[in-house]
């Protein structure tokens, strides 16, 4: 293999792997940032050895080891200095065999899913909520600094002192890496949501980089998704989480073109919908509203999904019925953003002139100030509503404002093509 193949290799593997290496590591060691250096180094050595060797035949879990080595052996040069490290060992109470192996013994019993405990232990209360979030999307996305802002609507300095004091807390209370239960577990069960949902949603729509879609982080939210389902299969907000993801995934496939460009739900070709993710997606929105979950955050946006998968052709799709969804999820939980896209369905539903005058109503929104979906919106409605010229300067806000290099040509091509009087 060609040393740029090998390269690219493993910076693959290592995007990967990452969340799932930290996770075990932080239950290690105890400490979130001993766990990042451990998998940074790791990723130094494969850079070095894999060249000359080759790509290893399991290359997640030749990284798992050479982390977990070089954990152990910091845990011997300390010689249990660590007091947390000293109980462990002594917990272990196997004299037979070597405090390496030991260590390595319970790193590898599968008590829970260590990523779910990372996540249940970052969104700790004694670390505040945004900072819980910040972290979690940190060590379990692999989001940088600057899709996490994007993602909150912040700045990349508040987002990287959110995560700095967020460590630090965890470092000082000296926490165990575990998932919590009973009503401790439900305390925290809000903030892990937020986290699954905003991971999902990075790799739904991605926020800077090349791709319009990071698959792999989708697949990594559905899957934590499915583990809290099962350990709360009576919790309705789970459930609605759950059906969200899962219909949404339905349409990954179908998201992009050949080119990678974006294609919008109603253009897409429904014959590529994943049938299977819409009956776990229906089922699992069916189960939240059985439960009394109907108007939560997540079962309306599942609700919202479902109007889609719900119809084999675009023309069939109830607009009205979403309009009135985004009215209740207003309600529900009242922002920007939903407004926002309350004001496409309106204008879907009752015409783009009815979704201009929403719009207008959020224009001068702060957070919304640099969003390139706002003027994205607005130069969509101005084209549907013949207004063709005013449509142009909109896109190219658009585009300037997006971190994502193909929505941005996305965005231009529109500018170009709908952007002149016929």
């Amino acid at each position: 293999m060609a040393a740029d193949a090998i390269q690219r290799a493993i910076e693959t593997v290592f995007r990967i792997e990452r969340p799932r290496l930290i996770a075990s590591l932080a239950r290690m060691t105890g400490n979130v940032d001993q766990a990042e250096e451990l998998a940074q180094e790791a990723l130094v050595i494969a850079l070095a050895e894999w060249p000359v060797r080759g790509v290893p035949r399991a290359p997640g879990a030749w990284l798992t080891t050479v982390a977990k080595r070089r954990g152990i052996d910091a845990i011997r040069h300390q010689r249990m200095r660590d007091r947390k490290h000293a109980d462990m060992a002594r917990g272990l109470g196997n004299t037979r065999f070597s405090l390496g192996e030991q260590i390595e013994a319970a790193v590898d019993d599968d008590i829970e899913d260590e990523l779910l405990a990372l996540i249940f232990t970052a969104c700790h209360p004694i670390i505040p909520p945004d900072a819980r979030v910040a972290l979690t999307l940190r060590l379990i996305g692999g989001l940088t600094t600057q899709e996490i802002a994007r993602a909150f609507l912040s700045t990349e300095s508040t987002i990287a002192q959110r995560i700095v004091r967020a460590k630090k807390a965890l470092g000082k209370a000296a926490l165990a890496f575990e998932v919590p239960h009973g009503t401790e577990r439900t305390r925290r069960l809000t903030s892990v949501l937020e986290v699954v949902y905003l991971i999902f949603n990075e790799g739904y729509a991605a926020t800077a980089g090349d791709e319009l879609v990071r698959p792999v982080l989708c697949a990594e939210a559905q899957r934590l998704g499915r583990i809290l389902a099962g350990l709360l299969p009576d919790e309705p907000k789970v459930l609605g989480l759950l059906a969200l993801m899962e219909l949404q995934a339905s349409r990954l496939a179908a998201r992009t073109g050949p080119t990678g460009t974006f294609v919008p739900v109603t253009e897409q070709n429904r014959a590529r919908w994943d049938r299977l993710l819409i009956r776990r997606g229906m089922k699992a929105l069916a189960r939240a509203e059985s439960l009394g979950g109907a108007d939560g955050r997540y079962a309306l946006q599942a609700a919202l999904a479902a109007c889609h998968a719900r119809v084999l052709r675009a023309e069939n799709i109830d607009w009205r019925r979403i309009a009135a969804l985004y009215d209740r999820l207003r309600e529900a939980t009242p922002s920007p953003i939903v407004d926002l896209n309350r004001a496409v369905a309106h204008g879907m539903a009752f015409g783009p002139e009815a979704g201009l005058q929403l719009i207008e109503k959020i224009a001068d929104v702060a957070v919304l100030r640099n969003y390139p979906p706002l003027p994205a919106v607005r130069g969509d409605l101005l084209f549907r509503a013949g207004r063709r010229s005013e449509a142009r300067p909109h896109f190219e806000a658009a585009a300037r404002l997006t971190r994502n290099t193909r929505e941005a040509a996305l965005l231009l091509t529109k500018a170009r093509v709908r952007g002149v009087e016929l």
